[in-house]
């Protein structure tokens, strides 16, 4: 398992994955190795985690080239060694110039696309060029695409006529759990909303601070999280923050059981991510049986289901935060029907058994190498305007049957904020 910063898990989802997909491989009697980032902080490097075999490498410690020099130094590693492997899963298409070393040791390779990174707003002309030019090196050299959401697939076989494995990412069932970390924050169970994000344009942490700032919350917001790179951007966020006493910006949360309780108590999760496919903090949070309130983009409807609360700009996120503290029964019967539809659809074993099935079919010689060009079909439904501006309605896709007769699941029963003429005011499923 290659291109990501290695394990034990500790930034984003693709670690997770390889944690939680790794460890179940090994238990079931496989041979794993995940390459792994050096430790910046001198801290001596693992060599066994959850029985994966660890092999720690350095890295150009820079926004641009510190995956990929990672990747390049793990592809020559592992193509120097006597021993190979039966298939090799690459994460981050980014990662693709890198394929040939693993095919010249006659390893097939799986790549794992992620989200359409080369829309991105940190990256420069240069930096969406090369995103767009490693997609193609993906969908031409790689044995096997893999696709985390139907957006994402759509978008390979849309662009590229290119097939997909659709293997998405899994929630942790989070139930009953105790609320005693809260008090190092001075929050209490349903006190507060959350939001968890790195700070970083297609996530939206500026949206929701101003629709916060916008509403008539009571209860004060937490935003957990930070910016490996500080820009402007950042600086935005921290201004409308510093406006508002009710936003509360803690930073990274490291403590995992901490964070866990964070999603769990929450009166809700706050969601903003645009363009990453199956995002693994919406799926903790439904995991933890959080009521969700998301950026209206197809990945997360696709996610959330009917169950989901969606907004479109800061007046329709203000008001779905003020419906929530007006009606807590129905948020917290929104957030049971996240939950369940977490541990339907979304289970860590049955990726990893997923996972198990591709590497099997990959070492007995199936490849989709030769299926398509790699010449882009330029899809007019995947510009800036389809893909990453949002649907643009609160509420949801449909009401849930135990709800329906709720008296609290109303369209415009209460006094919204501000807006133009043309918001739509309807917010609870």
């Amino acid at each position: 398992m290659v291109g990501t910063r290695g394990v034990p898990a500790r930034y984003g989802g693709f670690e997770t994955a390889i944690e939680e997909v790794g460890s179940r491989l090994a238990a079931r009697g496989h041979e794993i190795t995940v390459y792994c980032r050096r430790p910046s902080d001198g801290t001596a490097p693992l060599d066994e985690h959850l029985g994966m075999q660890l092999v720690h490498l350095p890295a150009l410690r820079t926004k641009s080239l510190e995956t990929l020099t990672h990747s390049a130094f793990s592809a020559v590693h592992a193509a120097v060694q006597r021993r190979t492997h039966d298939a090799v899963f690459v994460f981050n298409g980014a990662n693709s110039p890198w394929i040939p070393f693993f095919r010249a040791r006659r390893m097939p390779v799986a790549v794992h696309v992620d989200g359409l990174e080369w829309r991105r707003a940190k990256w420069g002309g240069n930096g969406r060029r090369y995103y767009r030019m490693a997609e193609t090196l993906s969908v031409r050299w790689a044995d096997a695409l893999i696709a985390d959401a139907e957006g994402i697939a759509a978008y390979y076989r849309d662009e590229f006529g290119a097939s997909t494995e659709g293997i998405s990412y899994g929630a942790p069932q989070l139930h009953d759990l105790p609320s005693d970390k809260l008090a190092q924050l001075d929050l209490v169970p349903g006190g507060y909303h959350v939001a968890v994000a790195r700070f970083e344009p297609e996530n939206h942490v500026d949206l929701i601070v101003r629709g916060f700032r916008a509403s008539s919350a009571q209860k004060p917001l937490v935003v957990v999280g930070s910016a490996p790179y500080a820009d402007d951007y950042v600086r935005g966020i921290r201004d409308v923050a510093d406006s508002d006493l009710r936003i509360r910006l803690i930073g990274s949360v490291w403590d995992q059981d901490l964070l866990n309780q964070l999603y769990a108590h929450s009166a809700s999760y706050l969601h903003g991510h645009s363009i990453g496919g199956t995002n693994p903090s919406l799926l903790r949070a439904m995991g933890a049986g959080a009521a969700v309130v998301a950026l209206d983009v197809r990945f997360n409807r696709e996610v959330l289901g009917p169950a989901g609360m969606f907004f479109s700009d800061e007046f329709s996120l203000a008001d779905a935060i003020g419906a929530i503290e007006r009606h807590p029964d129905v948020a917290r019967k929104l957030g049971a029907c996240l939950q369940q539809r977490a541990d339907e659809h979304y289970r860590w074993d049955d990726v990893a058994t997923r996972y198990e099935q591709l590497a099997e079919r990959l070492a007995a010689g199936e490849t989709r190498r030769r299926e398509c060009t790699g010449k882009r079909h330029n899809a007019s439904q995947w510009g800036y305007d389809q893909v990453l501006r949002p649907i643009g309605g609160s509420g949801a896709d449909g009401r849930l049957p135990d709800l329906e007769a709720d008296d609290a699941v109303t369209a415009g029963d209460h006094e919204p904020v501000a807006r133009r003429d043309d918001e739509r005011t309807d917010v609870l499923p």
